[in-house]
C-alpha cells in the first residue's frame, strides 16, 4: 500500500494531508525519514511514525461490523433525505467505503453487516450460498399451520416466483409472533410470503445471519465489530 494511502486511513485525515506530513519530514518508515508519498509498505509488518508517535495497533484491511439498525434508517451507503446505516458510523470510520452486506427495509430492524469487503459480502449474499437469515416478525393475525406448511413447501408469491423452502414457526406466547428462517434473498420476501396467506407483516427484525447472532446487549442505533471467530464462522457459512 502507498504511504499517503496508509497514513490517511489510520489517521482519519484526507489524502491531501497525509501527503503534506510526509513531505514535511514528519514520518519515518522503519525508524527511518521517508518524504516520498508513493512509497510502497507492507501495512501488516511497516513500522510508522509520525513526529515520533507510532501508530499503534494491526492494520485493518477490511472492515466488518455489526449494527442493530432502528427504525427509520435507511439500508444504503447514502441517501439525500434519510439518515443511512453507514451514517451511524462515520465518525468512527471516515476513511473507509463501507456498504451493508444486505439490507432491511427502512421500518425494520435488527441486524445489519457492514464491511467494505466486496468479495466476502458477495460469498454471503450469492443466491447459491445459502446463508440463512433469521427474523422475529410480528403478524396482523396467528400463524397457522397452512402458513407453516407453505414456507416449508416453497410459497409461490402472486406474481409466481416460487421461493426456496424456508422455515416458520411460533416464537413466545403471543400466536402472532413468528420466527422466520429464510435461505435466500427476494426483495420484500418476507412481507410478500405471508400475504399470499392474507396476513400482514406489522413488525420484522433480523436476529441472525448465518451463524452469527445479533449482539443482544447492542441498543438500536449501536454497532460493534464482527470477532475474527464470528467473520470467520460467515466465510465457512457461505461456503456451504
Amino acid at each position: 500500500m502507498r504511504l499517503d494511502k496508509y497514513l490517511a486511513e489510520r489517521l482519519g485525515i484526507p489524502r491531501s494531508e497525509s501527503r503534506k506530513r510526509i513531505a514535511a519530514g514528519a514520518v519515518t518508515v522503519n525508524g527511518v525519514p521517508c518524504r516520498k508519498a508513493d512509497t510502497q509498505l507492507d501495512e501488516h509488518t511497516a513500522e510508522v511514525a509520525v513526529n515520533g508517535t507510532p501508530l499503534s495497533g494491526q492494520y485493518e484491511k477490511y472492515v466488518y461490523l455489526m449494527l442493530n439498525k432502528p427504525e427509520g434508517v435507511v439500508s444504503a451507503s447514502r441517501d439525500k433525505r434519510d439518515t443511512t446505516v453507514t451514517d451511524l458510523v462515520a465518525q468512527a470510520y471516515p476513511r473507509r467505503q463501507l456498504f451493508p452486506a444486505g439490507r432491511l427495509d427502512k421500518t425494520s430492524t435488527g441486524f445489519v453487516l457492514l464491511t467494505d469487503d466486496g468479495g466476502f459480502a458477495h460469498d454471503i449474499l450469492a443466491p447459491g450460498r445459502h446463508v440463512s437469515k433469521e427474523y422475529i416478525v410480528t403478524l396482523d393475525t396467528p400463524l397457522t399451520p397452512a402458513m407453516q406448511a407453505g414456507f416449508a413447501a416453497g410459497v409461490t408469491l402472486a406474481d409466481g416466483q416460487t421461493m426456496d423452502p424456508a422455515e416458520a414457526e411460533p416464537w413466545g406466547a403471543d400466536p402472532c409472533v413468528v420466527k422466520v428462517t429464510l435461505h435466500q434473498g427476494v426483495y420484500h420476501q418476507i412481507k410478500r410470503m405471508f400475504g399470499v396467506y392474507g396476513a400482514g407483516v406489522n413488525g420484522l427484525h433480523r436476529t441472525a445471519i448465518g451463524p452469527v447472532a445479533l449482539d443482544q446487549g447492542l441498543e438500536p442505533g449501536c454497532w460493534r465489530p464482527l470477532t475474527t471467530e464470528e467473520v470467520e464462522a460467515l466465510r465457512r457459512a457461505s461456503r456451504g
